[in-house]
């Protein structure tokens, strides 16, 4: 097997693939920024080159001698300042290092997208690989931005890359030293999140999901997506079970999404819960992943072992900062959930 690149490996899913690629035996070499951060590879044998995706002189030169490509890199993020980024980064930074990877005539390239490409399914409900794209009227640019990188890489791989798509669900498990998919864990336990909307979320290990892409690379047909998801967990469930592994009480306040868009704009840059947030909170981010274990043999491991070892991680992380927040709920807010769900017991519309 020759040398296998791969872009954001330092990341949290980036750093699990690397350390199982690691001990498949490949050639690595790993793409670097300024500000990465190598906590997570400690230990692992790999060369590293200068590069960022948007500049393809140093993705051309990161490709010399390449013959697999693991695309991991990419921006998430709900935060308006960082929506231009995150379509450079996305969008632009993929079709460069694709278009580069046709170039150089490599083998092999798994691209890390998202379930949030495919988008959300109807409430109550579960989506495909096969789901057509609807989710550009939600107005959420992480959405948006994970979509069209999609159309740029299958436009390249219709002129001959062979390149098979991952689409993974929230990744949890221990290691996100960014917090960005696991942050409504730690949110959760610092108790920030003052109220929910009922939606719903697809959550898998981030082990899992490592192990999802070599499969990919292993077995996946190219041009085919798979999407590597595990249990679907609506927000009433997985706050029950982080209360359970925390033991900090769950948000008292379940607000409709209506009432908690409103609350979100009125509030502007001082809403703890921003107004892309409460679009996303609000759908069903729920999937089958019956293919990726037809096609590629995955399976993924027990969704509440993947919970508990999140909460664990920031425990040992962030200790003393949690042993500071109080496990309960502000009183005001008990006290206005209470009178919430007394009103829809009495008026369901008020919901609305």
């Amino acid at each position: 097997m020759g040398k296998t690149l791969v872009t954001g490996g330092n990341g949290f899913v980036g750093s699990a693939l690397v350390r199982l690629l690691a001990k498949r035996g490949d050639d690595l070499r790993l793409t670097r920024r300024r500000r990465s951060r190598w906590e997570n590879l400690e230990g692992v044998d790999a060369e590293t080159v200068n590069c960022d995706v948007l500049d393809k002189t140093a993705v051309r030169r990161a490709l010399k001698g390449v013959d697999r490509v693991f695309h991991v890199a990419g921006v998430v993020s709900m935060r308006p300042s960082e929506t231009e980024r995150m379509f450079d980064v996305n969008v632009r930074g993929t079709r460069i290092v694709l278009d580069e990877c046709l170039r150089a005539e490599v083998e092999r390239v798994v691209l890390t997208s998202s379930v949030a490409s495919i988008g959300p399914a109807k409430p109550g409900g579960t989506a495909d690989e096969r789901q057509v794209f609807t989710a550009g009227h939600l107005g959420i640019p992480y959405v948006n931005s994970k979509h069209e990188a999609e159309v740029e890489a299958f436009r390249v791989a219709a002129q001959g890359l062979p390149l098979v798509v991952v689409n993974p669900a929230w990744a949890f498990g221990r290691g996100d030293v960014y917090a960005r998919t696991t942050s409504i864990v730690r949110r959760y336990m610092l108790r920030r999140i003052p109220a929910y909307v009922p939606g719903a979320l697809n959550i898998v290990d981030v082990e899992d999901v490592a192990r999802g892409h070599v499969l990919a690379d292993e077995r996946g047909a190219p041009g085919e997506r798979y999407i590597l998801g595990n249990r679907n967990y609506t927000f009433d469930r997985l706050f029950a079970d982080l209360a359970r592994y925390s033991g900090v009480e769950p948000p008292a306040l379940r607000l409709s999404p209506g009432v908690a868009l409103r609350m979100a704009q009125a509030a502007g840059s001082r809403s703890p819960v921003s107004v892309d947030e409460v679009r996303v909170s609000s759908q069903w981010w729920t999937y089958r992943n019956t293919k990726a274990k037809r096609e590629l043999g995955w399976n993924p491991s027990p969704h509440e072992d993947t919970v508990e070892a999140t909460v664990q991680w920031y425990q040992e992380r962030e200790g003393d900062r949690l042993k500071r927040s109080p496990r309960s709920q502000p009183v005001p807010y008990k006290a206005a959930g209470v009178a919430l769900g007394a009103a829809r017991r009495l008026w369901p519309l008020a919901a609305a």
